[in-house]
């Protein structure tokens, strides 16, 4: 549907209206009565991503209304099937079989429930905090999905809700802070490393769009984060998204509420915990405080007489080289302006470039080709 829409584009706005017009009552109500999972997952992603290319004004006070109640429905019937899913684990026939049968019916609806959060996830970033009064109506449902006692990915996919609602809503966000702050940051440390990484996404997003309500808790947030970076299996595969995140939300809290940390202590820790080599989009965030740090010359950064340059250089090169820095971005651009002026001062330059292994320094020379 979505790229349908896509290749109305080209026939002009109206007709592109006129398609979507035709469209969206039927997915509506799809997603409303539609009993297979698998085409209904389909459909609501396929909702989704046409809500994200529609944008502002593409649902009207009908389609929110009969949105809202069969959103609830889907969460309702999420919590109820749990439920009985629990009550046949008592029953007396309950064995291996019948587990693994209620654990593939627990797996559809938690596929159910992430497209449940694809769909707020596009509406709020579409139409911002004026959707907030209609959110209401399922808040409490996805305040239920946070509750320490519900399964890990419940408490994942609830805190993502709110992450969206942190990034997309700006400071309004903080009038729902009472029912998701203190379980944002106790999930911090949650023994699940999903719930651990939506949970450090969300304080990154808070320092970054949260604004001025939220500055007590980066205080208290930010020692989490790095006790879960320090651990000592954080970079093990099951830990090394979450472990990511948890290094970006540090990064964003120094950029955007330095206030509210010690920023000068907490730097040659975070540089020593770069470069991000799994998740890509929080890895441009953190080049990009990099290049903010090194444009502005700061002492800690680039170390007495620029002793840390060598180091920065295997981070950059790093970066390249896992392809979390692409040539076309801005972040390359200005990554590759720093090595353009060390490139000009000789000595430095060779210190630098013999400090590299031969994949690093071809990392280095692709960056200069490409940005």
């Amino acid at each position: 549907m979505p790229l349908l829409l896509e290749c109305a584009r080209v026939r002009g706005p109206e007709y592109l209206t006129q398609m979507w017009h035709f469209m969206c009552d039927a997915l509506i109500k799809s997603i409303g009565t539609e009993p297979d999972s698998d085409v209904l997952s389909e459909i609501m992603h396929s909702f989704a991503k046409c809500i994200e290319l529609m944008g502002d004004g593409c649902l009207n006070n009908e389609h929110f209304e009969e949105l809202g109640g069969i959103l609830k429905g889907k969460l309702e019937e999420h919590f109820k099937n749990q439920e009985v899913r629990q009550a046949k684990r008592q029953d007396e026939d309950y064995d291996e079989q019948v587990e693994e049968t209620l654990q593939d019916e627990d797996d559809n609806d938690v596929y159910i429930l992430t497209k449940v959060s694809d769909i707020l996830h596009s509406i709020f970033s579409s139409y911002r905090e004026k959707v907030l009064p209609w959110f209401e109506q399922l808040l409490q449902l996805i305040v239920n999905l946070i509750c320490p006692h519900r399964p890990w990915a419940d408490r994942q996919w609830g805190l993502c809700i709110f992450d969206d609602i942190i990034e997309h809503c700006s400071p309004t966000s903080f009038k729902y802070a009472e029912y998701f702050l203190r379980p944002m940051m106790q999930s911090l440390c949650d023994t699940s490393p999903e719930v651990r990484q939506a949970a450090a996404y969300g304080v990154g997003v808070m320092a970054q769009f949260g604004g001025e309500s939220y500055r007590p808790a980066f205080t208290e947030a930010v020692p989490l984060l790095v006790g879960v970076i320090q651990s000592p299996d954080s970079r093990a595969k099951e830990n090394v998204n979450a472990t990511e995140n948890c290094i970006s939300a540090v990064a964003k809290v120094m950029k955007y509420r330095p206030e509210c940390v010690n920023v000068n202590e907490i730097l040659p820790h975070w540089l020593s915990w770069l470069p991000l080599n799994e998740d890509k989009e929080e890895a441009v965030h953190t080049f990009n405080y990099l290049c903010d740090l090194i444009e502005s010359n700061n002492p800690i950064v680039l170390g007495p007489e620029n002793a840390n340059l060598p180091k920065i250089f295997i981070i950059i090169a790093d970066g390249v080289a896992n392809e979390s820095i692409k040539g076309e971005d801005g972040c390359s651009k200005r990554l590759a302006n720093v090595i353009r002026q060390v490139q000009v001062s000789g000595g430095l330059w060779t210190q630098c470039v013999s400090a590299l292994n031969e994949t690093q320094q071809k990392a280095i020379q692709d960056l200069l080709n490409t940005a």
